[in-house]
């Protein structure tokens, strides 16, 4: 006969696993709002460079065409569905019908972001050979777009995307996390999703490719660079009951695409983020 009997006590109200769950780059981007069709078109204009002339010899002055490149943003539709029976939800730990909601909302945000890194990772502008981070990488990736007539001095404007391990490093950097140089001292005070710094508002994201290797893919570019469009007025999160078959769902929808609009407007910064991986 055992001389002891333990009671378990189970926690109802849950705890959210570690996941990626809310667009970050969804607000950098040239946005639209697309409310019929599958193709949401951009138009970039400028001059191509052109120069002033003078008058020709003829009396008349030369005249030119508008530089004009239209570019389409594919949208598709991207959904997740989940569904548990009723007695699932009757038998389960904690509130099953609110972690399949808040669940499919978390996965349409992570696509959102996906999308657009995808679209970032097109770019052919590069700093090299993949290397850690310090203030002259982030300098020459800075310097780059200026060359390319990229208006680095719009800071509301400007942004990038570093990975755990390129913060990391530049956290050991004083040009980044000094008092003698930075207003907002990244050692010290709250969490913050994006923080302005070398005239860049900089954005910490796991998911950018090859996160943890010596191949990662950081971004430093201008908003104009980059087009996002989506059907954000009929964004479906739906959840719902199945009486015949006795089961509950929750889905969540959205139509949506992501594009490369001027190339000279991204700077792929080549990261070696392998040392900071856990071992």
């Amino acid at each position: 006969m055992a001389e002891t009997a333990f009671q378990k006590q189970y926690r109802q109200e849950f705890v959210g696993a570690f996941e990626f769950g809310q667009s970050m780059l969804r607000t950098t981007t040239t946005t639209e709002m697309v409310r019929q069709g599958n193709e949401a078109i951009f138009l970039v204009a400028g001059t191509g460079g052109a120069s002033a002339v003078t008058r020709g010899v003829n009396g008349l002055i030369p005249s030119r065409s508008d530089d004009l490149t239209q570019t389409t943003a594919t949208l598709v539709e991207w959904h997740d569905k989940v569904r548990r029976t009723r007695f699932n939800i009757f038998g389960s730990q904690g509130d099953g019908r609110k972690i399949m909601q808040d669940g499919t909302v978390k996965v349409l945000n992570r696509k959102i972001d996906d999308l657009i890194l995808a679209a970032l990772g097109t770019a052919t502008n590069d700093t090299g050979s993949a290397t850690t981070a310090s203030l002259a990488l982030v300098a020459k990736a800075k310097a780059i777009l200026g060359v390319n007539d990229v208006p680095v001095e719009e800071e509301d404007n400007m942004f990038g995307v570093m990975s755990p391990a390129m913060e990391a490093y530049l956290l050991q950097d004083d040009g980044y996390s000094s008092a003698d140089y930075v207003e907002m001292k990244p050692l010290v005070g709250p969490a913050r999703k994006m923080r302005r710094w070398a005239g860049i508002n900089w954005m910490v994201h796991s998911r950018v490719s090859g996160v943890g290797t010596s191949a990662e893919k950081c971004f430093v570019y201008h908003r104009s660079s980059i087009g996002h469009a989506a059907d954000v007025e009929n964004v479906k999160a739906i959840p719902g009951y199945n009486e015949e078959e006795d089961y509950y769902w929750a889905r969540t929808s959205l139509f949506m695409g992501s594009a490369l609009l001027q190339n000279s407007g991204v700077c792929v910064i080549n990261h070696d983020g392998s040392a900071m991986v856990a071992s």
